[in-house]
């Protein structure tokens, strides 16, 4: 009944943010490219990455659209013209929006992932960041020492008297929980809580849940000293950052591939972690920092 009443909203919610979005680029201030994010801190980086590098090196004007939504959102904008770029990554794209069964090879899976956006959705996928950014399985660092845990392996053995604490979109994804508790055979005391995510360090750090579901860029991880998981079997497919643009777009100002393939490979998991740090752990501004990074990067 919870997951049917989460579903019910997250669908209200799905519907609203699309037509406000119809409502926002209608209104737009104007500028000749609009790059949106998904609802995260590291998404509100890359967005702002992407419209600076843009403004910086073209004489595009971006009109940005901040936590514009989760990965389905954000394909749903994109392919229906409501915006024309966002970053993504390349296991969801792949898992989540094709359906398409998890590869392991990162190189495998953005030919394919390439291929079949520009041929079924006319977006092209351009290259990565640099980083990739995977689920993150974590418990506290306290935890990890009683028990000597390392691995996701190793947790499978407490998980029976353990809570879980995931997101809405980790537990129904198919790269998700479902499959994950079934390649560790993880069980846990009832089933896991759907938390939001914004939510679930605090959770652990006050021991209302024992594990979550983070990210491996998350600012937080070393600030708050917990354990990631080491994935030893191999089950999360490669989460790739790249950026996404509609190939209309691409053909009408054909100057935004050599701004953004300055991007390319410019950013590694330590800078992105740090990044994400400056943002929600120091409370910089994200302006300030992004425009910091690309100085320091030469951008």
């Amino acid at each position: 009944m919870k997951r049917f009443l989460a579903f019910c909203f997250l669908s209200f919610a799905l519907l609203l943010i699309i037509t406000g979005c119809t409502s926002n680029v209608s209104s737009s201030s104007g500028g000749n490219i609009i790059v949106a994010s998904k609802d995260f801190t590291e998404q509100d980086i890359l967005g702002e990455l992407l419209a600076q590098q843009i403004e910086a090196t073209t004489n595009l004007k971006v009109d940005r659209r901040p936590r514009l939504g989760g990965s389905f959102i954000c394909h749903s904008a994109i392919t229906s013209g409501k915006i024309d770029a966002y970053i993504e990554y390349t296991g969801t794209a792949f898992t989540g929006i094709l359906k398409q069964k998890a590869v392991s090879d990162p190189k495998e899976v953005y030919e394919k992932l390439k291929q079949i956006y520009a041929q079924e959705f006319n977006l092209e996928v351009m290259p990565s960041l640099g980083f990739e950014n995977t689920f993150a399985m974590i418990i506290r660092g306290e935890d990890a020492k009683r028990y000597n845990i390392q691995t996701l392996s190793q947790v499978s053995q407490y998980t029976p008297q353990w809570r879980g604490g995931f997101g809405y979109e980790f537990l129904e994804r198919e790269d998700g929980f479902p499959g994950l508790a079934k390649t560790y055979n993880l069980r846990f005391t009832k089933p896991p809580q759907i938390m939001d995510l914004g939510l679930v360090y605090r959770a652990l750090i006050q021991k209302q849940v024992d594990m979550v579901a983070g990210s491996s860029t998350d600012g937080q991880i070393s600030r708050l000293g917990v354990m990631v998981l080491k994935d030893d079997k191999q089950y999360f497919p490669p989460y790739e950052a790249a950026p996404i643009f509609r190939q209309e777009i691409l053909e009408k100002y054909p100057e935004l591939r050599k701004a953004i393939a300055q991007l390319a490979g410019k950013i590694s998991a330590d800078e992105m972690r740090q990044l994400n740090y400056l943002v929600e752990g120091e409370l910089r501004n994200i302006k300030d920092v992004v425009q910091e990074f690309r100085k320091s990067k030469g951008l």
